[in-house]
């Protein structure tokens, strides 16, 4: 394990901002996390545990030291006639994991085909789309105390989840570090295609006989064309979580804005589409400089060139500003800012 001082991070986040981090190491094992940890010189100094980068809006250098998760390995760990348990290190790259599990017709996680990052990312904001979360297919994973780096095992119930969060981005944040996530996944896949565009997507591509290798190709056709692709522009796919309000406040919304649209949840609430909030309020397309909102995604902000992280941030701060007065609605930040 090498430490490199003053390590430039553009490359390592899907936003492409020009940062540095003071100091900056990959890390292999578990073994060489503890190393680390447990090394006085560093006990002082803020630490970031770097994935795919696909989550991080960069607004300045880290003054302390990036630790590059780089946990490599994929296991089956057990299975029965209906279910498969399959173990996946926290640096194995997400969509990756995602197409080992569909050739080998695990099923369940082909919704959540394309989406960019690491595994070990997953469980930390029970990432989701097109009617799946990890909360549906996840077992167990384990995570290093950064304290004492003792290995503990957090089950589905033990990590809280919720949308787009869990106990690791709320009482437990910077308590530990995933190393590991396993998933129960299905022999007899339980299609889900009614979310979204997929069966439009799936006629469109004349499949006769549905099956998870069909919906991944489905699911990849439409992110691609919806979302910018991080190699060419730089991004982090959706910046803002789709908010939630109660349902009078929905129903106060809908009598002044008709077409607003919501989904009924569970619990009574309905939960608005962030991107047509923003969308209404003019802001789809528009540029400040090099920072800018997506063309055919309200919810993405973009990096056209070299844009700063604080020029994305302010853009930010003007597009919640424009949808609260509007709509009298808070949006919230998906992406951690450092």
């Amino acid at each position: 394990m090498i430490i490199q001082e003053n390590y430039s991070l553009k490359k390592l986040n899907t936003f492409g901002i020009d940062a540095s981090a003071k100091y900056f190491a990959t890390i292999s094992n578990t073994d060489e996390f503890k190393e680390i940890l447990s090394e006085e010189s560093f006990n002082d100094i803020p630490k970031l545990i770097l994935g795919g980068g696909s989550n991080l809006l960069f607004t300045k250098n880290f003054d302390g030291i990036v630790l590059k998760n780089n946990l490599k390995g994929i296991t089956l760990v057990k299975e029965n006639e209906q279910q498969v348990y399959i173990k996946a290190s926290a640096g194995e790259v997400w969509h990756e994991f995602v197409m080992y599990c569909i050739n080998n017709n695990y099923a369940g996680l082909e919704n959540l085909s394309l989406i960019p990052g690491c595994v070990g990312a997953s469980p930390m904001q029970n990432i989701g789309a097109y009617g799946v979360e990890i909360k549906d297919v996840f077992y167990e994973l384990e995570a290093l105390n950064v304290k004492d780096l003792s290995l503990r095992t957090f089950t589905n119930t033990d990590c809280k989840f919720g949308y787009r969060e869990s106990v690791f981005k709320r009482e437990l944040k910077n308590q530990y570090i995933i190393t590991s996530v396993t998933f129960k996944l299905n022999k007899t896949p339980n299609f889900n295609t009614s979310y979204g565009a997929i069966e439009q997507e799936l006629e469109k591509m004349g499949v006769k006989e549905l099956n998870i290798q069909a919906i991944s190709k489905a699911v990849c056709a439409i992110r691609s064309s919806k979302l910018p692709n991080p190699e060419e522009i730089g991004n982090a796919g959706s910046f803002f979580k789709n908010p939630e309000v109660s349902k009078n406040k929905f129903e106060q919304l809908k009598s002044k804005f008709p077409n607003i649209v919501g989904y009924e949840l569970e619990n009574g609430n309905v939960k608005l589409a962030a991107g047509w909030l923003i969308e209404q309020c003019g802001w789809k397309g528009k540029t400040l400089g090099d920072a800018g909102v997506h063309k055919l995604q309200a919810l993405v902000l973009v990096n056209y060139a070299n844009a700063s992280g604080n020029e994305i941030y302010d853009l930010s701060e003007k597009i919640i500003a424009s949808v609260k007065q509007k709509y009298d609605v808070a949006l919230e930040r998906e992406v951690n800012i450092v």
